[in-house]
């Protein structure tokens, strides 16, 4: 076999409806999938990783058929993810093609890690303000604590 009949890429089928979210960091693709409830999904669902990026090195993507995100699942990816890029595709087409961005309010996605904080003994939704977007610090509205990347637990 000569070199140039060396197929170098994997072709998967294109979705006919549904979101992909490119520009994963590879270590952040498992959780971007438990995070959304992906492992559970039951239409079609591909995703790659550790897969070569000229921009990245290395990259994850997904491919969710039949499913578009709403905001707050979207900011849960922009949280773990926050290179990722959002494709709508609508009958094989690209409809819309955005950078998720790291929201300024992380309301009712993300546990305080505080476990005297009364979101974690009472029934109230958690409110935080994002105030670090590069480092990560979510600031916790009823404790004050401060919640660092290494310590964010997404809510089931």
């Amino acid at each position: 076999m000569e070199k140039e009949d060396i197929r170098k890429e994997l072709k998967v089928s294109a979705i006919e409806n549904g979101t992909v979210i490119d520009h994963i960091p590879s270590q952040s693709v498992f959780l971007v999938m438990k995070i959304l409830n992906l492992t559970k999904y039951p239409d079609q669902l591909l995703f790659g990783n550790n897969l070569d990026s000229r921009k990245m090195g290395k990259k994850g993507i997904i491919k969710v058929s039949n499913k578009f995100f709403q905001s707050d699942e979207i900011n849960k990816i922009a949280l773990v993810a926050p290179t990722a890029t959002l494709i709508i595709i609508k009958n094989f087409q690209v409809v819309e093609k955005k950078k998720v961005r790291i929201p300024d309010f992380a309301d009712n996605i993300v546990k305080c890690f505080n476990p005297n904080c009364i979101t974690n003994n009472e029934d109230i939704p958690t409110k935080f303000t994002v105030i670090n977007k590069k480092d990560l610090k979510l600031h916790c509205h009823y404790c004050e604590k401060i919640t660092a990347r290494e310590n964010i637990t997404f809510l089931e």
